[in-house]
């Protein structure tokens, strides 16, 4: 993998934390998804609509969500 270039954090809305979730190949991803349902794998996830984005980004900040947050259109 290759590194992160370095930017200025106010580039983040004031976020300071980066994830990732894609350090995995197509077939541990698969593999994953055969043996989910089996696992009881259950996704915790909070939908907010494009127009409470601002609302989403608030929530993630004060630790309101559980799981993740999506911003549908």
């Amino acid at each position: 993998m290759s590194n992160i270039p370095s930017f200025p954090y106010r580039l983040l809305w004031e976020e300071r934390q980066v994830m990732s979730v894609a350090n995995l190949t197509r077939l541990d991803a698969r593999e994953f998804l055969d043996i989910a349902p089996r696992a009881h794998v259950r996704c915790e996830v909070t939908h907010y609509s494009l127009a409470r984005a601002n609302q989403a980004l608030s929530d993630l900040r004060d630790g309101r969500v559980q799981g993740a947050a999506v911003i549908v259109p």
